[in-house]
């Protein structure tokens, strides 16, 4: 059972939260939906606002749905990876995620999000924007994208955050 919180009453290193632990991107209801993991992205504060950024390559399937709807989720299992192993290796085009992974999901708060998690962030689209090659200051930085998959980073206002009790 999930119990609301502010976001500055999240407990850990927001850093380790995503780079060590990783999340589930996820958008879309019950039509449709998709999820996919990510180790990057932000928490922090902007335009006076608890602000999550997610960071999406375009080829990503979890982009359509990000992009059609107003709001995502960010959701966090543990030091777990299993399912991160599916989720971030496989597409939702071609497999149902969710069988694969036995998450049973939640269609609230505008979004989905899944019950097995132990922390849900649910954001509000605020500002989004694809990365540009140009606006590189460091150019090593550019090995990451040798296909010119710059990600698109996506500003959301954070409206909830739950936990399970």
């Amino acid at each position: 059972m999930f119990k609301e919180i502010s976001a500055k009453e999240i407990n850990g290193n927001l850093i380790n939260l995503i780079s060590d632990e990783w999340m589930l991107i996820s958008a879309g209801d019950e039509s449709g939906y998709n999820m996919m993991t990510a180790s990057w992205g932000f928490l922090g504060e902007m335009w006076g606002n608890d602000t999550a950024v997610a960071v999406i390559r375009p080829q990503r399937y979890t982009m359509q749905f990000v992009d059609s709807c107003d709001y995502y989720a960010l959701s966090f299992y543990g030091l777990n990876k299993d399912i991160h192993k599916i989720c971030g290796k496989l597409s939702g085009r071609d497999v149902n995620k969710t069988e694969l992974t036995g998450l049973t999901p939640v269609f609230a708060d505008n979004t989905v999000y899944f019950n097995e998690a132990r922390l849900v962030i649910i954001c509000k689209k605020q500002y989004a924007q694809e990365m540009n090659k140009d606006c590189f200051v460091d150019k090593d930085l550019l090995k990451w994208y040798n296909d010119k998959d710059y990600h698109k980073m996506i500003f959301g206002k954070i409206e909830k955050v739950l936990v399970q009790e």
